[in-house]
């Protein structure tokens, strides 16, 4: 059985020697006689097991040096030792110190054997725990690597046939049949390239911890705006960016990111085919830390009947296009991290507007 290592804090010198010369043969025993000293002793071992503090020390009442504890060391398990009368400090210890037990003054050996044995059980239970929850982020961490790689991996071969796909139906010698088959596959690459980049955002949003800093538009736009410029000349859709943000927005960039995105990504998917005067506009502005973003479309629109549903995973309210149905959910998902809400206006041969309203992290 693993040893206990506890740490006893007491003002008294008697109370020290005591308390040492009973459990010595049981436990690894180190004594302070001041929480300055107990401090200095927790940095010293760090693999101390158990701390038992005084509620009445002189330097600091034991309550407040237990609360200091529990965030400076937080592995040990905490106990105090106040008088039975004396419940005041037994529900501070509670609800600040997160105390595992206290112990009645005068105590005697058998109470103190069973807490402590009772303490390093939990312990030993935290520690396995805190074990498990390191090995669980470093396997995310490696599944975060691995899906970069295949996402990078896959997207470059699916963009050199679109380009090949795009070379070739510009040749004079191919048949109509031919071109047909041609924008066939273009598009089951395009339905392949964006299940892969919805993929990636699901992963990131199921996996990623919220890191906030702060944001400006103008940047997360900046390589959006390539990727999305290309596609409008392409398709000649006019695409129109307007940004109104004079201080910085606290909040996590790649969500915001992964809202954009889709959002976009949708607009630019659901044009109507032969229309001349298809276009997208963004419109992002903050105020009173309150972010405000709409993407509007005059593309095919969303039926009364779907518009309750386009947010549920895997969902496609239309066939017209290709989709992962994940684009959508993931905003969603996005925007209930972040505290945001989306309202949606869209009309069938008309268009939809997105608006979503995010409040700034504190």
């Amino acid at each position: 059985m693993e040893e206990i290592k506890l740490l006893f804090v007491d003002d008294e010198i008697n109370n020290l020697s005591g308390f040492k010369a009973a459990f010595r043969f049981d436990y690894k025993i180190l004594v302070a006689n001041s929480t300055s000293e107990a401090i200095d002793q927790l940095i010293q071992h760090p693999d101390i097991n158990i701390i038992i503090c005084n509620q009445d020390m002189p330097d600091q009442k034991g309550v407040d040096f237990l609360e200091d504890v529990r965030y400076r060391f937080p592995r040990p398990v905490r106990m105090l030792m106040t008088p039975l009368n004396d419940l005041a400090p037994l529900i501070d210890a509670v609800n600040r110190g997160h105390v595992f037990r206290y112990i009645k003054k005068p105590w005697t050996d058998l109470e103190i054997k069973s807490a402590i044995e009772e303490g390093h059980k939990f312990y030993q239970t935290n520690t396995l725990l805190s074990k498990k929850n390191e090995e669980l982020q470093e396997a995310y961490s490696l599944l975060d690597e691995f899906a970069f790689n295949v996402t990078h991996g896959l997207r470059d071969p699916i963009l050199s046939v679109l380009s090949m796909v795009e070379i070739a139906q510009h040749m004079n010698d191919v048949n109509d049949d031919v071109k047909e088959i041609l924008d066939m596959v273009g598009h089951a690459m395009i339905q392949l390239d964006n299940y892969i980049e919805n993929t990636r955002d699901y992963h990131q949003l199921k996996n990623g911890s919220l890191q906030i800093g702060n944001v400006w538009f103008k940047d997360i736009m900046s390589n959006i705006e390539d990727l999305y410029r290309s596609e409008s000349e392409k398709k000649n859709i006019k695409f129109t960016i307007n940004i109104r943000q004079e201080e910085a927005y606290k909040s996590n960039e790649t969500l915001l990111r992964i809202i954009i995105s889709n959002l976009l990504s949708n607009a630019f998917k659901y044009q109507k085919r032969n229309a001349n005067d298809k276009f997208v506009n963004i419109d992002i502005s903050v105020e009173d830390d309150t972010a405000s973003i709409t993407v509007k479309d005059n593309g095919i629109g969303i039926s009364p009947n779907y518009i309750k549903n386009i947010f549920a995973p895997l969902y496609r309210a239309t066939s017209y296009e290709y989709g992962s149905g994940l684009g959508l959910y993931n905003v969603q998902d996005a925007l209930t991290k972040l505290g945001g809400e989306v309202y949606v206006d869209s009309e069938l041969n008309v268009g939809s507007t997105f608006k979503v309203i995010i409040p700034g992290k504190k």
